[in-house]
């Protein structure tokens, strides 16, 4: 049998993951914890998990759970993710991992002191398609890359989580944080300006943003994104010798190579057994219990608390503050 895996929150995103772990030999739908009881009976008996709770804290005093993944909204994560943890369970986070930098450096200390594998379900960071992507860099068909851009847009400005500052609501936490990782994916960290440009909703969260990072060597990244309109998704990265657009920035479909002729010269797809692209990270963990590691290498700690501390930052240029913080 696989992995025994419980998960918290029963929205959309938790269902997507439950597919997933239907078509995985190495993890085992286990539990599902809602603080609606009957909603995690109706998640159980669709998705077919043996265990439905109607709280939290019931599914993690089960000793049969070893790893827990957290899908509910960014503002919930910190005190769910301790939970979890003071009940003895590696966990798997979705992003954006916490509200602030401060909590996750909070989280991950306690992760260490306990010896639990906490990490977080970024997922492009795991897909082979990012691989790929390092190697055709690495393998100069575009010469040296000066500039990256990237966009990732969803008509999604309706949605609770979206609206809601006590949700920890805005685009930067929920869209932006895909391109921020696309960035640093292919031009690393060493980032020496950070500067951004939101326009809020009537919440006062960000609805749509621009954000441009120089870094220290002179290239640059610049990054849009919505959450009142529909984008490509797609992102391109500018070289003196070509060019490459990565379609779908959160989980790249193709990655297309194109020379100073504008010219296609090569195109990469996912494996054809990819079931979701969720399959990569939970594997990823499942690798790191085993390995007695606190952190998975595809997505290490001081990786997060960057791209918290990233967000921290434009959240201070614009103004924004959660009521939590």
């Amino acid at each position: 049998m696989g992995t025994k895996v419980g998960i918290i929150g029963a929205g959309g995103i938790a269902g997507v993951m439950a597919s997933t772990l239907a078509r995985m030999d190495e993890a085992e739908r286990y539990a599902i914890a809602s603080r609606d009881a009957a909603k995690a009976e109706r998640f159980a008996e669709k998705y077919g998990f043996q265990k439905a709770y109607g709280s939290y804290e019931e599914m993690l005093s089960d000793p049969e759970v070893e790893l827990v993944y957290v899908a509910t909204p960014h503002s919930h994560h910190y005190e769910q993710m301790k939970l979890c943890l003071e009940h003895g369970k590696h966990v798997l986070c979705e992003k954006s991992f916490t509200v602030n930098e401060k909590q996750a450096a909070e989280v991950f200390a306690l992760a260490e002191q306990k010896g639990l594998l906490v990490t977080e379900a970024i997922w492009p960071r795991y897909i082979p398609m990012r691989r790929t992507l390092d190697e055709v860099l690495e393998s100069g068909a575009i010469g040296k890359a000066h500039m990256v851009t990237a966009n990732l847009s969803y008509v999604i400005d309706g949605v609770e989580r979206i609206r809601r500052p006590e949700l920890a609501g805005g685009a930067l936490l929920d869209i932006g944080v895909y391109t921020l990782n696309f960035a640093s994916m292919v031009f690393g960290d060493d980032v020496e300006q950070i500067r951004g440009h939101a326009v809020k909703g009537e919440t006062g969260v960000d609805m749509q943003h621009s954000i441009t990072l120089i870094y220290r060597d002179g290239r640059m990244a610049v990054l849009n994104s919505s959450a009142r309109s529909l984008s490509d998704r797609r992102a391109v990265i500018y070289g003196d010798k070509g060019y490459i657009e990565a379609e779908n920035v959160n989980n790249c479909e193709e990655i297309r190579v194109y020379n100073l002729r504008r010219e296609l010269t090569a195109s990469y797809q996912p494996p054809a057994d990819q079931i979701s692209g969720y399959e990569y990270e939970v594997r990823a963990c499942i690798e790191a219990i085993a390995e007695g590691r606190t952190e998975c290498p595809q997505m290490p700690h001081a990786e997060s608390l960057r791209m918290m501390r990233w967000m921290d930052e434009l959240r201070r240029q614009w103004g924004i503050v959660y009521p939590m913080e």
